[in-house]
C-alpha cells in the first residue's frame, strides 16, 4: 500500500507542462514535493497565492506564507499573492487545468463528499464547492477505506455533498480509478496489492480489465 507522499507522487504524474493546478488540504498539498524534473506547472491556492512552491525545511518557515489548510509553504520565483476574490476568480473563470482534492467519499458516478460529517463542527463550506463547480479535471487523493476499515468508493455518498458528478479520477493507497459510464474502472493498482484487495475494498460497482497493471513510482 502507498502512504500519503506514494499517493502524491503517483498524482504528480498526472501534471502537464504548462498547467495551473489547485491543490486542496490534506494530501493533495503533497503533490508540490514531486513535481517530476524539468517540468513546469503552477500551483494555486484558494486562499490566495499562485506559484507556491514545496514546503519549507525546518527552520525555512515563514509565517506569512500559507496554504488553504494554514501550512507554512514557500513561494517560487515570480510568484504572486492576491485577496480572495481575484483566487476565486481564476477558479470560477475556469483557468485552472487540475484540481486535486481530498475526499470522505466518491460516489460510482463522480459525486464528492469532502466538506462534513454530521454532528461534527465545520466552520463552513471552504472553497471546495467552487472549485467542484468550475472545473473539468479534478482528480481525488485519499486512503481507500476510512479508520473503520469501510470502503471511501460507494455506490453512493451518504455524507453531504460537495459536488455532483465532478470527478474523474481517484488515487488511493491501493489503486488508480477512473469514474466512466457510472462505474468505477480500476486502470493501476499498489505495489505489492492485487486486484482482489481493491475489489474487497470497493463497495460500489468496479470494473475490471484485462490491462491492470502495477504503479511505477
Amino acid at each position: 500500500m502507498l502512504d500519503r507522499n506514494g499517493i502524491a507522487k503517483r498524482i504528480a504524474q498526472e501534471l502537464q507542462d504548462g498547467w495551473y493546478v489547485n491543490l486542496g488540504i490534506g494530501i493533495p498539498t503533497l503533490i508540490a514535493n514531486h513535481v517530476p524534473q524539468g517540468l513546469s506547472v503552477e500551483f494555486q491556492s484558494e486562499n490566495g497565492i499562485l506559484g507556491m512552491g514545496p514546503f519549507p525545511y525546518e527552520g525555512d518557515e515563514d509565517a506569512d506564507l500559507i496554504n488553504a489548510g494554514k501550512q507554512t509553504i514557500t513561494a517560487l520565483a515570480g510568484a504572486a499573492i492576491f485577496d480572495s476574490s481575484t483566487s476565486f476568480a481564476m477558479i470560477r473563470g475556469g483557468h485552472i487545468q487540475l484540481t486535486v482534492l481530498g475526499a470522505m467519499q466518491v460516489s460510482q458516478s463522480g459525486d464528492i463528499a469532502n466538506w462534513k460529517i454530521p454532528g461534527k463542527m465545520v466552520k463552513g463550506m471552504g472553497g471546495a464547492m467552487d472549485l467542484v463547480a468550475s472545473s473539468d479535471n479534478i482528480i481525488v487523493a485519499m486512503t481507500h477505506t476510512n479508520r473503520k476499515g469501510q470502503s471511501k468508493l460507494l455506490s453512493q455518498c451518504t455524507l453531504p455533498l460537495t459536488g455532483v458528478k465532478c470527478v474523474k479520477k481517484i488515487v488511493t493507497n491501493l489503486a488508480v480509478i477512473e469514474i466512466r459510464e457510472g462505474k468505477f474502472h480500476l486502470l493501476e493498482v499498489a505495489p505489492g496489492v492485487t486486484v482482489d484487495q481493491v475489489k474487497e475494498a470497493t463497495e460500489g460497482d468496479l470494473v475490471i480489465s484485462n490491462t491492470v497493471s502495477e504503479m511505477i513510482l
